[in-house]
């Protein structure tokens, strides 16, 4: 019997990344699911990874930048599992540069992704599982929460609040049963890391690992005694620099 049998999830950023990782880890433990991405045959191909773990999947495109689709998502889901026990706010986007010449555009869409949208998740999942008398939720957040980057101030400041939204998030769930956590990967070598290696961008050649780390990370965050809580969790390569980077 997988460790996730019998539980149900929506994971956002499902159909690539750290997103998808967590979310087969989660399929080859039984876990029933509804995986959420703006990418919809993305998404699709996705989610027939799997079922190819026998896997209950939906894949629902959406934006959760977007309150309507994201209602609609938790709606889609409650209808096909009758049940929400984890939450997991993958979805992200990234874009930065000076602060002089950064466009109002592409900090609305840093900020709206990584931290608009995870708001409005954690909305509707208090909805159900406060009722229910508990889940969990994982934020991913980032090492960008604790240490910057010159030129990443949308990043940043999204990923120090998502890092805030789950404390206060963990604070009001905790008397329902809910645990919130914040799991913050390092240098990750998703979709967009590995472009970057092939055009040579000198922060894409760096010590990295494989997005199934970060997987096995949320899979014990969701994993724990329902009395237990993984508040937050910094992973990254053993040879990455972090103290005193920049």
């Amino acid at each position: 019997m997988g460790q996730l049998e019998g539980k149900a999830a929506i994971i956002t950023g499902g159909g690539s990344g750290i997103g998808k990782a967590i979310a087969l880890a989660f399929a080859r433990e039984g876990c029933g699911l509804a995986i959420a991405g703006r990418n919809a045959a993305r998404l699709e191909a996705a989610a027939n990874e799997m079922r190819a773990f026998g896997a209950d999947v939906l894949a629902v495109p959406t934006d959760v930048t977007r309150e309507a689709e994201v209602i609609a998502l938790f709606e889609r889901a409650m209808a096909h599992f009758g049940r929400l026990d984890i939450l997991v706010n993958s979805s992200g986007a990234f874009d930065g540069g000076p602060l002089e010449t950064l466009s109002l555009e592409a900090w609305n869409n840093v900020i709206g992704a990584n931290l608009t949208g995870p708001f409005l998740c954690i909305r509707e999942a208090f909805k159900i599982m406060k009722p229910a008398g508990g889940g969990r939720i994982i934020n991913i957040g980032s090492i960008s929460a604790q240490r910057t980057r010159e030129n990443m101030a949308p990043y940043t400041a999204s990923k120090f609040g998502i890092w805030g939204l789950t404390q206060a998030a963990a604070l009001e769930g905790r008397d329902y049963g809910i645990a919130v956590s914040c799991l913050h990967p390092g240098n990750t070598l998703v979709e967009r890391r590995i472009a970057g290696q092939a055009q040579g961008r000198r922060e894409d050649i760096e010590p990295m690992f494989e997005p199934e780390v970060i997987a096995r990370c949320a899979l014990l965050m969701a994993t724990l005694p329902p009395e237990a809580n993984m508040l937050e969790a910094i992973v990254l390569p053993l040879q990455q620099k972090y103290l005193g980077r920049g």
